[in-house]
């Protein structure tokens, strides 16, 4: 693997790459709110994991540690100076109890948060930005928010010139995506069932960010019709769906589910059409739910419409992994990312 170094001297040393914005930037973050961040921003504590991942790819230097931090197998994909950066506490405990203390131990000049947009974590917002005196900011993590959310986010930062970057690589990627799978007669795009855990039965449903990507791409979710944030299927459930493609982000299902004859009956395990989404050094469909994503629509496309998407994946990703994670996977790393293997 090569390190960019550009992006991690720029991201280590970025009081000299990026001199202090001399005014307090202002925006309208995703539910209406104004949030003014400080003249220099320079601690930002994310209030999850899509937060964390996407403050890495813009402004690593600034991202105050990890609500999941990377392990050693993720970090080989990652800048080594910021993914060992420490874990932190959550924005809140069980019970919905906020952790004040851990929030301003650690001074920071800015919350983050990406992700679903509704009442209950804009109350959070208010709360907290009134509670502790910190800005924060609430942006949207839905796919085709992605272009706003990095240039909302790096004019709140001071880092609208590499937040530009970011948003038309990740804004081509949508129209590209959108335009070719709306092409596609709904009649050849396949039924999909999606499998979260070792049994295979853990699922996204309609509308959710988990399931988010697969339906994004045009592909007919299966599940959809049980909606919500995510949830369980039957086996007969499953059965009876009879899903053409099983896409599953758990290894273990992957290895077994061939041989499991529970299963045998389904069209996409007689064809041998399940596919193991990469997930080094973030998941490709659904964990965390941010612009780690973005690869996997490309890696969804190509399975689920090869035709219409004829780009070489491996490319693919070592271009993204560049250009969003700051490094460049070697031909070996890409061909391990793409297997699921650890």
């Amino acid at each position: 693997m090569k390190i960019d170094r550009r992006a991690l001297l720029g991201g280590l040393a970025a009081a000299v790459a990026v001199p202090p914005r001399l005014y307090a930037a202002t925006i309208t973050d995703a539910i209406g709110r104004t949030v003014t961040a400080p003249d220099h921003v320079a601690r930002v504590y994310p209030a999850g994991p899509p937060a964390a991942v996407t403050l890495y790819t813009l402004a690593p230097d600034l991202l105050l540690g990890w609500i999941e931090p990377p392990g050693e197998k993720e970090r080989e994909f990652l800048l080594p100076e910021i993914a060992a950066r420490p874990q932190l506490p959550r924005i809140t405990d069980r019970g919905d109890t906020t952790n004040l203390d851990g929030i301003t131990s650690l001074k920071p000049d800015l919350i983050l948060d990406i992700g679903t947009v509704n009442a209950t974590y804009s109350a959070l917002a208010e709360r907290i930005q009134g509670q502790t005196g910190v800005p924060y900011a609430l942006l949207d993590g839905h796919l085709d928010r992605v272009g706003a959310t990095y240039r909302a986010l790096g004019h709140l930062l001071g880092r609208a010139d590499a937040a530009e970057k970011l948003a038309t690589s990740a804004e081509t990627t949508i129209a590209i995506i959108t335009q070719r799978s709306a092409a596609v007669p709904p009649e050849k795009r396949p039924r999909v069932y999606y499998a979260r855990d070792k049994s295979g039965l853990q699922t996204g449903l309609g509308g959710s960010m988990i399931s988010e990507p697969i339906e994004f791409v045009g592909a007919h979710n299966v599940a959809a019709d049980l909606h919500g944030a995510h949830g369980t299927a039957t086996l007969d459930q499953v059965r009876a769906w009879d899903p053409e493609i099983i896409i599953t982000s758990d290894k273990d299902f992957a290895a077994s589910v061939g041989s499991n004859p529970d299963w045998a009956a389904i069209a996409a395990v007689k064809a041998g059409r399940v596919h193991l989404a990469p997930k080094l050094p973030f998941g490709w469909v659904d964990y965390p739910p941010a612009v780690n994503r973005l690869i996997g629509l490309w890696w969804l496309a190509k399975i689920f419409y090869p035709e219409s998407f004829p780009e070489d994946i491996k490319t693919l990703t070592r271009d993204f992994y560049t250009q969003f994670y700051h490094v460049t996977p070697s031909a070996a790393q890409v061909e391990r990312v793409l297997a699921g293997r650890d």
